[in-house]
């Protein structure tokens, strides 16, 4: 099989493809050189900053399967992929402990103010008297998109002391008894979520359905003072009503 290796991947894996495959390096490629690359190729493997769109898929009729080493989707004509019955997996486990420890380490660095202290001190200025930190212990965070990536935030919150609570797009009395028992989160409406949590953490594909998902409506039902953190798609925020939001004060910066 010739597999097209779009981005960079765990070097032993490489390796090891490298002994059963013809592979084809096209880490880092534009989309000209995918289509001169792609030709012939049965295979492809990407990440995140490749746009796999049909007019690059096409210049492979043989191909067959994709693989999406992460979780998000939104960067591969998915319709192209329905109508040639290419098999599309997709490998999200791997980076969602890694995206979830970073989402909690800008939780805690907003509530020490790490970012701000570190910034003064480089400058010569010592800042502890001035500095307002306090405990996560028993502040809410709430989770949109509690999945292989948003669950993990929660765990690790649960662990802290903080009261965590989610939301999904397709709730259920099983998924939620799973999140509470597993994780430590409550399921519970997108409303609750926004109104109720000190820190919010955005965990959500980007489709039609949550793009400018966090809009004015939604910032004026936050908490003055809360905490955005979205390590999801930029586009699930409205950046206007974001500045807007900033400039009010109704949201801390990060």
């Amino acid at each position: 099989m010739k597999i097209l290796l779009a981005s960079s991947i765990f070097p032993d894996t490489i390796k090891k493809l490298h002994e059963s495959y013809d592979i084809v390096d096209a880490i880092n490629a534009n989309e000209e050189k995918l289509k001169f690359l792609i030709k012939n190729c049965e295979a492809i493997i990407f990440r995140s900053g490749i746009n796999l769109s049909s007019s690059v898929m096409k210049c492979s009729p043989q191909l067959k399967l994709i693989i999406r080493a992460g979780s998000g989707f939104d960067n591969i004509d998915l319709n192209y992929v329905q109508e040639k019955k290419i098999q599309f997996f997709r490998i999200p486990g791997p980076s969602a402990r890694a995206v979830a420890e970073l989402a909690f380490s800008l939780i805690l660095a907003q509530a020490r103010e790490i970012l701000r202290a570190d910034r003064l001190i480089r400058k010569g200025r010592w800042v502890k008297h001035e500095i307002k930190g306090y405990l996560l212990a028993k502040k809410t965070l709430g989770i949109v998109g509690v999945g292989n990536i948003g669950s993990c935030v929660g765990r690790l919150a649960s662990l802290w002391g903080m009261n965590v609570i989610g939301c999904v797009k397709n709730p259920s009395p099983t998924r939620a008894k799973e999140l509470l028992d597993s994780h430590g989160v409550r399921l519970t409406s997108f409303n609750e979520v926004i109104s109720s949590a000190d820190f919010v953490s955005v965990h959500v594909p980007l489709n039609n359905s949550t793009t400018n998902l966090f809009n004015k409506n939604v910032f004026c039902k936050m908490k003055p003072g809360v905490v955005l953190i979205n390590l999801s798609r930029g586009g699930v925020v409205d950046e206007r009503s974001l500045y807007r939001a900033l400039k009010k004060d109704k949201i801390l910066p990060m």
